[in-house]
This record gives C-alpha cells, sequence and structure tokens, in this order.
C-alpha cells in the first residue's frame, strides 16, 4: 500500500505498524517523535498503530548545532 513518509510517497506492506516502518527505516524508538495524518503518536502507541494507505506519516527528529 502507499503511505507519505515525511511527504513523499512510499510503498510499504499492508498492516505495517508505525514500529515496524520505524525499524525498517532503521531508527531506534527513541531517534524520532512520530505523528500519523497530523496527529502525535506516543512511543508506546507506535507498535499498536497500524498503517492505512494515504495515511501521511511524519517523522521529527531533533536537529543538535548552534
Amino acid at each position: 500500500m502507499d503511505i507519505l513518509l515525511d511527504g513523499q510517497p512510499r510503498r510499504v506492506d499492508a498492516g505495517i505498524s508505525l514500529q515496524s516502518l520505524m525499524d525498517e527505516l532503521g531508527l531506534a524508538p527513541t531517534d524520532a517523535a512520530t505523528a500519523i495524518n497530523g496527529e502525535f503518536v506516543a512511543r508506546g502507541s507506535r507498535a499498536d498503530r497500524l498503517l492505512q494507505g494515504g495515511d501521511s506519516v511524519m517523522l521529527f527528529r531533533a536537529i543538535v548545532g548552534g
């Protein structure tokens, strides 16, 4: 199925969880804050949050610097 990941089209397996997507991307749970369709998804809820076709997933990573 197709989703948007940080504004870019991406094909993922049907029924994938947000946590599984992060695992596929090589991201640890603490590497990014997450939102689906503009709604914040807490770290502890990612494994239970299944993605649907057309979802817009945003990953917010901390930026270091000054």
